[in-house]
């Protein structure tokens, strides 16, 4: 795994790092030579709730510093026990907005509250775990309608987040990235048949990709080897 384009004394934040994908994510950058200090945020180990402004805006204040690394790995699929619909006639109003509030609201607010702490002079990236089904060109199956929607409203925030972070800071990357059928409690029950990769095997797949892109690359919407998906 290497992040190439960052500083080879870069300092780097995952948010959401007890998760399957997010504490992979954390442990790769933390073997990475050229991370200087790596910051792990959770709701597990540090009671942050990405859908509560008073609890986003608390952690964002504890930062001291600019990061040149933000990776954002927070999200659900099934959330109080409530999975994704397979019909029109099992959609829900409150499982569906507990859906865009995890999904699509605390993308949001990490955007609103994390922009700020990340280096304008220098190389940085910033990163969302959104979902291939969240993608409004490739769905060919339906179903999952809250879940996919919330995703696709995420991919949307982080788009028109970036076109804004591009003015501020100019050599930033800012992108939504599709990690693959992971090997993790969120899919176990909906993977059947399909090959899952390790937490791992994705997370430094998705790192690889972040460490190749460049400026003109922000706002993207791609997988985790790289290639991009509709919206």
């Amino acid at each position: 795994m290497r992040l190439a384009s960052l500083p080879n004394d870069y300092r780097a934040l995952v948010i959401g790092a007890s998760g399957g994908i997010g504490a992979a994510i954390a442990d790769q950058i933390g073997i990475d030579p050229d991370c200087r200090e790596l910051v792990r945020l959770s709701r597990r180990h540090d009671g942050l709730d990405v859908t509560d402004e008073q609890s986003v805006a608390a952690a964002a204040a504890c930062i001291e510093g600019e990061i040149h690394l933000i990776f954002c790995a927070t999200g659900g699929l099934t959330i109080d026990g409530v999975g994704p619909e397979k019909s029109l006639r099992q959609i829900a109003p409150d499982a569906m907005m507990k859906q865009f509030a995890l999904n699509a609201l605390g993308t949001a607010l990490i955007l609103k509250h994390f922009v700020p702490k990340l280096v304008r002079r220098e190389r940085s990236l910033m990163a969302f775990l959104s979902a291939r089904v969240g993608s409004i060109g490739d769905n060919r199956l339906g179903g999952w309608i809250s879940y996919r929607a919330s995703k696709a409203a995420l991919n949307q925030i982080v788009r028109t987040a970036s076109i804004e972070i591009n003015r501020t800071h100019p050599q930033a990357t800012v992108v939504g990235l599709h990690p693959g059928t992971v090997a993790t409690k969120l899919s176990v029950n909906y993977a059947a048949g399909r090959q899952r990769m390790l937490p791992e095997e994705s997370a430094r797949a998705m790192l690889n990709v972040l460490g190749r892109l460049g400026p003109a690359d922000t706002g993207r919407f791609l997988a985790y080897d790289g290639t991009p998906i509709d919206w």
